[in-house]
């Protein structure tokens, strides 16, 4: 029978994907680690998560503008870093875009035209977000900071809060109605006379 119970948030250092993070070079920044912590090979994660989002945008821009020499060289940059943390898929893919950029196959053997570099690029590079989002879900899992789960959490309780504010704004309001003083007999002699206030007065006096 499959076990019904959730997939659990953090992934030891044995359950990393082999296929999405090399142990061996992992391994060698966890073994820079405080014994009761990871604080270091985070803060080293984490900006390897700042540098790829912002060459990811710059890969964008230089491919809208089909500069070939800087793909080139931001797929250099972000295999090295991709590299340093054991991001396999992205580092091999970042260098795929190293070798398009200079107009060379995968493996800098053979010369490109340029309409098949830029389109191998371009494929590339829309890989290779999808390669980097799965590392980063994993190493976040890793370290126990699970981005997708925050954000979750996050929206939960905002929902809860509107939730609580729209109740709150549907709850009638009750004011108290202005209370008008009841109407004397005089008065409501008056109203009911045919000729007016002057007669009733005088029907009261005379009585």
């Amino acid at each position: 029978m499959a076990s019904t119970e959730p997939e659990a948030s953090t992934l030891s250092e044995a359950e990393l994907p082999p296929d999405i993070i090399d142990m061996d070079i992992f391994g060698q920044l966890l073994e820079m680690d405080e014994e009761d912590d990871h604080e270091f090979s985070k803060s080293i994660v984490w900006n390897y998560f700042d540098q790829a989002k912002t060459t990811f945008e710059q890969m964008e821009k230089a491919l809208e503008q089909e500069d070939l020499s800087e793909l080139s060289t931001l797929g250099h940059f972000l295999k090295g870093s991709s590299a340093a943390c054991g991001v396999i898929k992205v580092r091999d893919s970042c260098e795929y875009m190293q070798h398009y950029g200079k107009q060379k196959d995968e493996k800098a053997l053979a010369e490109l035209p340029r309409p098949v570099a830029l389109h191998k690029l371009t494929e590339t590079l829309r890989d290779v977000k999808v390669q980097y989002k799965e590392a980063e879900k994993a190493l976040r899992r890793f370290y126990n900071d699970d981005e997708e789960q925050q954000q979750a959490a996050a929206a939960l309780a905002g929902n809860e809060v509107s939730a609580q504010n729209a109740a709150k704004q549907q709850q009638p309001v009750h004011t108290a109605a202005a209370s008008e003083p009841a109407p004397s007999l005089d008065d409501a002699t008056a109203a009911a006379s045919p000729k007016g206030p002057a007669i009733a007065a005088t029907t009261a006096a005379s009585s």
